[in-house]
Parts: C-alpha cells; structure tokens; sequence
C-alpha cells in the first residue's frame, strides 16, 4: 500500500513542478510520476540536512517531506530544461 501512495503523491508532486516549470504540456502522468518520485529521491539527497523530511514511501503526508519532494522536482526540471535547451526557463 505504501509503494501506492508514493506512487500517487510522486505524481502530484511532478504534476505541480511540471506546472511551477511550464513545462506541464510537454509531460504526462508517467512522466510526471518519474519527476516527482526521482525529485523526491534527489530533494532528499540535497536538502535533508536543511530542511529534513523523509521518504515518499514512509512519510508522504509529512509537510517537509513533501516540500523536499517538490524543490526536487523543480530542481529536477531546471536541470533537464538547462540540458534539452540550454536555458532553465
């Protein structure tokens, strides 16, 4: 049941970085769902010391698990835009 709710709050998280980033009508939901369960992957790895928060998969409701989520996210999206257009956006 965990692994579902990851699953779901890691798509509302790309979903809403994805918008944050304008880059909404170029994805859809599985694309969405990768952004946000690999941004809460990487969100996790840089900022836990700052801001804390834990996994998707333990503590999806946790405010800061899911505000490191989404930065992931974000930051995520800015390093594949830099990548695909040479800007962030």
């Amino acid at each position: 049941m965990t692994w579902i709710i990851a699953i779901v709050m890691g798509g509302i998280i790309g979903w809403l970085a994805s918008i944050v980033m304008k880059t909404d009508a170029q994805q859809g939901i599985f694309l969405n769902i990768v952004v946000g369960c690999i941004g809460s992957i990487l969100g996790r790895f840089l900022l836990q010391g700052v801001l804390g928060g834990g996994h998707l998969r333990g503590n999806a409701f946790d405010p800061m698990t899911l505000l490191t989520a989404f930065i992931g996210a974000v930051i995520l999206l800015g390093i594949v835009n830099l990548v695909r257009r040479g800007r962030v956006r």
